[in-house]
């Protein structure tokens, strides 16, 4: 099989990247290496496996290119994106281009290219908004849903909220109507929390690895909102495993849309990833604290039956053990973080 992995040098991207080389497919990496860390994923990938193709390239910009990976390749998976709500709201226009045009390009160079290829889409929870007519309660630690015991299901209606929202909505109802319009085999993954080895986080988006990293570098760290935000974690080993699934279903799966976290069983608050990694790290974070950000959830937790369901998927890593493997790969690799971030 030949795989595009759109987005590539990222977190998610190089991990699928690497999943799929490893198996021995053939592999395309498409990325712009603007994002932190993305040199070093790409180091890392092309040190595992000689024979992945680098392409750089941007999907606002580059369509020729675009064109001509998206001919060869039997999967596309995009992962392109603008990932954080803070970002969008300082630079809207950026936000849209990236996420919604960027999306609307890669859809394009499949609908046009002959072979028609598999498209699979990392959405966000984040078209659901701020599900303020989604009763929670809270409690010591965290909030909790109250109606909601298996999480929030596909069937919540969407509500974009913030720029981000607003992008990564757009593109997310694109592909799922360039399947039901244009024929093509495309699924939507509205993904909570995703963590896991090779990634860079930052304040603004990925929260798991940018806490863990700032405890491992003792680096201050604030919390947005009161951090009793919760979210279902899904590490990525069992993130790319669920995107292989799913293809393999493919016949059932095309043109569908499934909410993919860890569920109910795997969920956490900024407060208590705090007391973890003051165990792991046998030091004290002492987070500053600041306003709520917009469009933030109290919780986020997905409903994942449908993916069961449909192609026999759920997670195997839970929360404990996934903190503890991030962390001690953080360990391991400290003065990569370190050359990254200083």
């Amino acid at each position: 099989m030949n795989v595009l992995v759109i987005g590539g040098a990222g977190f998610i991207g190089c991990n699928t990247a690497d999943y799929y080389a490893q198996r021995g497919d053939g592999v395309t990496v498409f990325d712009n290496f603007t994002r932190k860390g993305t040199t070093e994923n790409l180091h890392w990938l092309t040190s595992r496996h000689s024979k992945i193709e680098v392409v750089r390239g941007d999907i606002r910009r580059n369509q020729r290119e675009l064109e001509a990976c998206v001919a060869k390749a039997d999967v596309v998976f995009h992962f392109a994106a603008q990932v954080a709500v803070t970002t969008s709201v300082a630079n809207p226009r950026e936000d849209f281009e990236i996420n919604a045009l960027g999306t609307f390009n890669i859809l394009e160079a499949v609908r046009t290219s002959p072979n028609k290829p598999i498209v699979i889409f990392a959405s966000t929870n984040k078209v659901y908004g701020g599900m303020e007519n989604v009763k929670t309660v809270e409690r010591d630690r965290r909030y909790e849903y109250v109606d909601l015991p298996m999480g929030c299901s596909e069937e919540q209606p969407l509500d974009f909220h913030s720029p981000y929202g607003c992008s990564k909505g757009a593109a997310d109802q694109y592909v799922r109507d360039y399947s039901r319009i244009y024929g093509l085999r495309t699924v939507v993954f509205r993904q909570s929390c995703i963590y896991g080895y090779r990634q860079f986080g930052v304040e603004d988006q990925g929260w798991v690895a940018h806490f863990t990293i700032s405890a491992a570098l003792g680096r201050p760290v604030t919390i947005y909102g009161n951090g009793k935000q919760v979210r279902d974690l899904l590490f990525t080993t069992d993130l790319v495993e669920m995107y292989d699934r799913a293809i393999q279903r493919i016949d059932v799966t095309s043109g569908q849309v499934y909410n993919i976290g860890g569920g109910p069983e795997r969920t956490l608050s900024l407060l208590e990833l705090v007391e973890m990694l003051e165990e792991q790290f046998g030091i004290k974070m002492n987070p500053k604290y600041s306003a709520w950000r917009p469009g933030d959830q109290p919780v986020f937790i997905c409903d994942i039956r449908k993916a069961k369901r449909d192609f026999g998927w759920e997670p195997k890593v839970g929360v404990k053990e996934g903190v503890q493997l991030l962390a001690e790969w953080v360990k391991k690799n400290k003065m990569e973080f370190e050359s990254i971030y200083f």
